[in-house]
């Protein structure tokens, strides 16, 4: 069991992909103890991504045969004595597994069940498949990303999956805890990607109802629009970012840029800004990134240099801070954010699936481990 402020605090993980897998992480980087539940068969399959699957450090691990009734009762048992659960199928899964939300409260009324979909458990596409791009897509993020002219720019899937997903399953499961201690009630958390980044994107609706956005790509503030709001490529082929836009960072930024002597378009002069642009671009193409990295870094100019993932875990302003941490021969992202007094840490390597069975089933006080273990209901790896 962790030593961050969940300490204390135990989570079942039915086993699943991306956000759900993440959001039950966060919670053991926080202390929290998080016992994920895996397919049986997964148990009798070692090496290859699961020893560096970094979503399930921190935990331990039971593989079930959740169709068995057997391993229904491990799982039943186990939302007993937890205080949250988290499960990532599709709407309806679960309830035919005879493990879903009225079976689970039945057992311990105090649980928080967390649901983590993309479409959400109801309405029109719960009961279709879908990945984050296609959930970014609806909400009208997706179209906003990318350059005018262009095609819509696919940001991965942290936009979707991880931040409009993972992110809002933790509040939903937190504030679930918090207000289960005043009720002595659990309930259920829907998490919906699709609810989650339409969320996010408050901020570009409030500048949209104000007038201040216009509903196309590149052609705003903060989405490539504006030359001081862009990235720019250097001698050596490489990129800088400048986020230069209240006045006093944009002038800095023409300063370090070299220009500040230069007759230069104002600022906000959209008619301008083709000129500066330009501008810009040949002043960034006369030195390499690592020596504009120089110039820039540190300053109020809001310029970075746009590294590699590679090149983040090496830049002296990240190992200085220990944003990455060394676990088991690889680099990877530390716990945030941060407390002062429980502190969060990496405990241990990525679990493999089902290699805590026996000892899992020893402390949820089953009578008969082996005979679970050699019935299949229950697999040890």
């Amino acid at each position: 069991m962790g030593k961050g402020p969940l300490s204390g605090v135990r989570v079942i993980e039915l086993a699943g992909i991306g956000p759900g897998p993440f959001a039950a992480m966060l919670l053991a980087d926080l202390g929290a103890e998080v016992i994920r539940v895996d397919r049986a068969a997964a148990a009798s399959k070692g090496g290859g991504f699961a020893a560096t699957d970094f979503t399930n450090r921190g935990k331990r691990s039971i593989a079930v045969d959740l169709k068995s009734e057997q391993g229904k009762e491990v799982v039943l048992r186990l939302a007993e004595r937890s205080d949250v659960l988290l499960e990532g199928f599709r709407p309806g899964v679960t309830e035919r597994l005879g493990i879903g939300p009225d079976e689970c409260l039945a057992r311990n009324p105090m649980l928080v069940y967390g649901r983590m979909t993309g479409w959400g458990q109801e309405g029109p596409l719960s009961q279709s498949a879908g990945h984050d791009v296609g959930y970014i897509a609806i909400t009208g993020a997706l179209h906003a990303i990318g350059r005018a002219g262009g095609p819509p720019q696919v940001p991965m899937n942290l936009l979707g999956d991880f931040a409009g997903g993972s992110m809002y399953l933790i509040v939903g499961v937190l504030a679930a805890l918090l207000e289960a201690k005043v009720s002595g009630r659990g309930q259920v958390v829907d998490a919906a990607i699709v609810d989650g980044t339409a969320h996010l994107s408050t901020f570009i609706h409030a500048f949209l109802a104000g007038g201040m956005w216009r509903d196309e790509r590149g052609v705003n503030m903060l989405d490539t629009g504006a030359p001081w709001y862009d990235v720019y490529e250097t001698a050596d082929g490489k990129h800088m970012a400048v986020g230069a836009i209240e006045p006093q960072f944009y002038a800095e930024f023409v300063r370090l840029l070299g220009l500040q002597n230069e007759d230069l378009p104002a600022q906000h002069d959209r008619d301008g800004w083709p000129e500066l642009r330009e501008r810009f671009a040949a002043a960034f193409k006369a030195r390499t990134r690592d020596e504009w990295a120089e110039v820039f870094l540190p300053s109020d100019a809001c310029v970075a240099p746009v590294l590699s993932l590679k090149e983040a875990t090496e830049h002296p302003y990240n190992t200085e801070r220990g944003v990455f941490v060394a676990q088991g021969g690889h680099l990877q992202p530390a716990p945030a954010p941060r407390f002062s007094r429980t502190p969060a840490e990496v405990e241990g390597l990525p679990v493999r699936p089902g290699v805590n069975s026996r000892d899992i089933l020893t402390d949820l006080g089953f009578d008969d481990v082996e005979g679970l273990l050699s019935s299949g209901a229950v697999a040890q790896a």
